[in-house]
């Protein structure tokens, strides 16, 4: 084991003591419910998702009526997530792909993931670790900032750090950690104003500047 890799391991163990009941934050019932929401949830958080698809899986009970919807009536319910003409059209989209070529279940396999509109990495990670099980790394922004910060990647670009986490990470506790940086990272090491003073993580950070110049430290990670 790498020293990189015995840090990861003490970083997830004082996370599982943090956030040991740490899940994804998207509510939903079945698997292509995972799928919707987390199309959903691009540029919009993860609390309005929430609202919105408690109205809507009931509005649409099946796989099969949101890819037979109405277009415009799906804009209409997706509307108050924002970019909601892209999003009705991709989710549509990815039902009926979902419906016609695997039989209306969400793929459990990588390839397979990215052929469905409106799907990438991140979603197809979220899919993969939260529906099946599998070894998963998702590397929304938090996740991206935060591993910068703890000096587990030097990249930015989300494949990227993904590749580099999956060097690091232990796979069985990879899709724990994820959800685990995303609750670090919205009360303690958020963007701006990181509670530095107290952080359960302060000893691995790499870069204890971020109080005294916040703005100059996330321009520089999150780029």
């Amino acid at each position: 084991m790498t020293k990189l890799q015995e840090k990861a391991v003490q970083i997830c163990d004082i996370l599982d003591t943090v956030y040991p009941d740490a899940v994804c934050s998207l509510q939903f019932e079945k698997p292509y419910e995972l799928m919707i929401a987390t199309r959903l949830s691009a540029q919009c958080t993860d609390a309005r998702v929430n609202i919105v698809t408690k109205t809507l899986f009931k509005q649409y009970p099946t796989l099969e009526s949101f890819a037979d919807a109405d277009l415009a009536e799906l804009e209409k319910a997706v509307h108050p997530c924002g970019f909601y003409k892209a999003k009705a059209k991709s989710i549509k989209e990815m039902c009926q792909r979902v419906r016609d070529d695997f039989g209306g279940v969400v793929p459990d396999n990588m390839d397979d993931l990215l052929t469905l509109p409106g799907i990438g990495r991140k979603t197809a990670n979220l899919l993969l670790g939260d529906v099946y099980g599998q070894p998963s790394v998702v590397t929304d922004t938090h996740c991206i900032r935060i591993c910068g910060r703890l000096g587990l990647t030097k990249r930015h670009a989300p494949e990227q750090v993904e590749a580099d986490l999956r060097k690091v990470l232990p796979p069985e506790r990879s899709g724990r950690f994820c959800h685990q940086i995303v609750l670090f990272g919205r009360d303690t090491c958020t963007a701006r104003n990181p509670k530095c003073h107290g952080c359960p993580l302060e000893s691995f950070c790499v870069d204890p500047g971020f109080t005294k110049n916040p703005k100059k430290s996330e321009k520089r990670v999150d780029k």
